[in-house]
C-alpha cells in the first residue's frame, strides 16, 4: 500500500484531504509570540488570522524539521506501506530538504520499502493541485514509478501567479525596498508576481489598482493555460470579492472547469499578507 503525505502549504480543505487520505505534516506559527498549529480537524479560519495582521499582529512561521518529517513517515513504514511525499517549493522553504533528509535515514532503516518525496517548486494550490493529481493516480492503481514520473512531467508546467494588497509584507521579508514600498503604496501600485522553473518567487510586472491587478492575472491564465475545462486553484488571504472578481475574469476568457476556491493557509499567507489573491493553473508554459 502507498500512503501519500503532503504539509499545510498545500492549501487543501480537510474535507478534501479525508476524502483522500491524504495525511498533512503541519507547520506551526507564532502570532504575537503564541505558537500555534495548523488544524488538522477544521478548515483554517482566514478572517480571524488575517484580521490579526491587519490590526498589526506580528506573524512567524519556521519549516517542517526532518526529525517530525521522519516521524510521520516511519508511521507508514514501521506498518509496511511505500511513502510519496508531494511537499513545498525548496526555493522558498526548506521543508523539502528536510523531507529529502528524512527519507534518507529511513531508506537505510527500512531497505524494503519505497520512499519518494517530490518538491512541486510551488505553494498554496500550486502545490495542492499537484498533490490532487498524485491523489488521483493512486485511487487509479498506479505504481509509485508511475506517479513519480507523471508528477515530475507536469511540474514544469505548474503556473503560479499572483498579487498582493499591501506592500508592507513584501518590504518585511526583503523583497521591496522601504522606499519601493514607500512609493507604491503612494501610487496604488501593485505587483504581479510568480513562480519561476525553480520555485522562486519573482515579479513579474506591475499595475496601478486591483481591479487591473485582477485583469493581468485573468491575462497570464488566458496566454498559457493548457486547458481551459482542467481545474483550476484559487487562494486569497481574506479577500473572497478579490477572488470572486478574478473567477469571473477567467469564465470572460472561456474557463469552463472547476475552481478551487480557498483562503490562503497561514504559513504562506504570513509572506503576502492579506488581500493578496493568487492563481494556480497547468500551463503551456511557467
Amino acid at each position: 500500500m502507498l500512503q501519500l503525505f503532503t504539509d499545510t502549504s498545500a492549501n487543501l480543505p480537510v474535507a478534501l484531504t479525508k476524502q483522500h487520505h491524504i495525511t498533512v505534516v503541519p507547520f506551526s506559527y507564532t502570532v504575537d509570540g503564541k505558537e500555534t498549529d495548523y488544524p488538522d480537524d477544521a478548515d483554517f479560519d482566514g478572517a480571524a488570522f488575517y484580521g490579526a495582521m491587519r490590526r498589526g499582529a506580528v506573524v512567524k512561521t519556521s519549516m517542517v524539521n526532518p526529525a517530525l518529517m521522519a516521524n510521520y513517515f516511519e508511521r507508514a513504514l514501521s506498518q509496511g506501506d511505500d511513502v510519496l511525499y508531494v511537499g513545498m517549493s525548496g526555493g522558498i522553504s526548506g521543508t523539502a530538504q528536510a523531507a529529502v533528509i528524512a527519507a534518507g535515514e529511513l531508506t537505510e532503516k527500512y531497505p524494503a520499502r519505497k520512499i519518494v518525496t517530490i518538491d512541486t517548486y510551488a505553494a498554496s494550490l500550486g502545490e495542492g493541485l499537484q498533490v490532487l493529481e498524485a491523489t488521483r493516480m493512486i485511487e487509479e492503481g498506479k505504481s509509485l514509478d508511475e506517479i513519480k514520473a507523471h508528477l515530475l512531467a507536469r511540474r514544469p508546467h505548474m503556473c503560479q501567479f499572483f498579487t498582493v494588497d499591501d506592500l508592507a509584507y513584501l518590504k518585511r521579508g526583503g523583497r521591496i525596498s522601504s522606499a519601493t514600498a514607500l512609493i507604491g503604496t503612494v501610487l496604488s501600485i501593485k505587483p504581479i508576481l510568480c513562480g519561476d522553473e525553480t520555485g522562486h518567487i519573482i515579479s513579474c510586472g506591475k499595475v496601478r489598482g486591483m481591479k487591473r491587478a485582477y485583469q493581468e492575472l485573468a491575462n497570464y491564465y488566458d496566454g498559457r493555460a493548457l486547458d481551459k475545462s482542467e481545474m483550476l486553484g484559487i487562494a486569497h488571504a481574506d479577500n473572497e470579492e478579490g477572488a470572486q472578481a478574478l473567477i469571473a475574469l477567467l469564465r470572460e476568457r472561456g474557463f469552463t472547469g472547476e475552481c478551487l476556491n480557498v483562503v490562503y493557509e497561514p504559513v504562506t499567507g504570513a509572506h503576502v499578507g492579506p488581500g493578496t489573491v493568487a492563481l494556480f493553473f497547468y500551463g503551456k508554459e511557467k
